[in-house]
């Protein structure tokens, strides 16, 4: 029997914990570390950390720490409005340490060669050669629901005339003031101006996603075209970073369509609530989450995957689960993979171990 692979966790929100619970049942992995940002849990049991008993696993804030013990892989899930500018530093130094990498955090590497800074990507790029590891961004939209799950469904494809991936989801659970209000508009009039409306924001949170399905395609985007739409709630809703006042945002939905051929041919939706009965001329979800695949085309497919329990269960956890294990499952898989910076397009299914012992 081969040695389990030794993992670190890069943080202990809702994604992290679920990898943690996930990695230190696997006999085929090990959890070797855990990194934390705040100094309170520094010290602290992983295990208690995620939510549950003690595991004999200490936090720690020191990177280098962590990078001394030489692991294998490292689960990178950290998150907040300035992921990439945080994260692609950390990136860089476990690359070069030699150590791999996937990550739930930087969802515009979803697709390397579509990445939105080309000097980041570079630099990535060779610490991994120099590492001699690799890196792998993925989690459910972006990530399963925005490439795999649409590919696999193009296979019965003669003809396509537009393929259009889009997500429902209920995200009153987000506690994260800050990105709900001021980066998308929650709870704002409409005359705000949130992060999503800057010029070119859409076109490029979207750009990977898209150009990941066109490159599996074998076709060439000649533009992506960004737009955003919100809707007012008529009462108070509470959720989890305060009180969505009535007359202010309480859904949003943005587009983002890649033309091909210069027609609109490759899009993606993504429709976020904060309480299931606002903006109901819109599409909807009784689950955590809704991905939809629609292809119109020779044959017309529809495709809807529904994440988690109906309405009633706690919300949010089934698609943090979800996004969790396409990282944790892709592990092996990208261990064993040739050094540099990878996508769904460069692996295999990454189909689960161990998942029914």
């Amino acid at each position: 029997m081969t040695s389990p692979l030794r993992v670190v966790v890069w943080s202990t929100g809702g994604v992290g914990s679920i990898a943690i619970d996930a990695i230190r049942v696997r006999p085929d992995l090990e959890l070797a570390g855990v990194w934390v940002h705040s100094d309170e849990k520094v010290g602290r049991d992983a295990g208690e950390l995620a939510g549950g008993g003690p595991i004999g696993v200490t936090a720690t804030n020191d990177a280098d720490e962590l990078i001394a013990l030489a692991p294998d892989c490292v689960v990178y899930a950290a998150s907040g409005p300035q992921r990439d500018a945080g994260a692609v530093p950390d990136y860089l130094k476990l690359l070069a340490a030699g150590i791999n990498v996937v990550s739930t955090s930087s969802t515009s590497l979803v697709y390397p060669p579509a990445y939105y800074s080309p000097d980041w990507r570079d630099q990535m790029e060779e610490a991994a050669k120099a590492g001699n590891a690799s890196f792998y961004a993925s989690g459910i939209f972006p990530g399963f629901g925005s490439d795999q799950l649409a590919l696999l469904l193009a296979t019965q494809s003669k003809k396509i005339r537009c393929l259009t991936v889009t997500e429902v989801s209920l995200n009153d659970h987000y506690p994260v003031a800050d990105v709900m209000m001021n980066g998308m508009g929650f709870g704002r009039p409409l005359d705000f101006e949130p992060l999503l409306k800057t010029p070119g924001f859409i076109e490029i949170a979207w750009r990977a996603p898209i150009h990941l399905m066109a490159a599996g395609l074998g076709v060439e985007v000649e533009e992506v075209r960004g737009t955003l739409d919100r809707c007012v709630t008529d009462r108070d809703i509470e959720v989890a970073f305060g009180t969505i006042e009535a007359g202010t945002c309480g859904a949003v939905s943005t587009r983002a369509a890649g033309v091909v051929n210069g027609r609109e041919a490759i899009v993606v939706e993504h429709i976020i609530r904060m309480a299931r009965d606002v903006a109901p001329h819109w599409l909807a979800s009784e689950f955590d989450a809704t991905y939809r695949v629609d292809i119109d085309g020779d044959p017309d497919i529809h495709c809807a995957m529904n994440v988690g329990a109906p309405e009633g269960r706690a919300a949010g956890h089934a698609a943090m689960a979800a996004t969790a294990m396409r990282v944790v499952n892709a592990i092996p898989y990208v261990v064993a993979a040739p050094a540099g910076l990878l996508s769904s397009l460069d692996l295999p299914n990454t189909l689960p171990h161990h998942a029914f012992d």
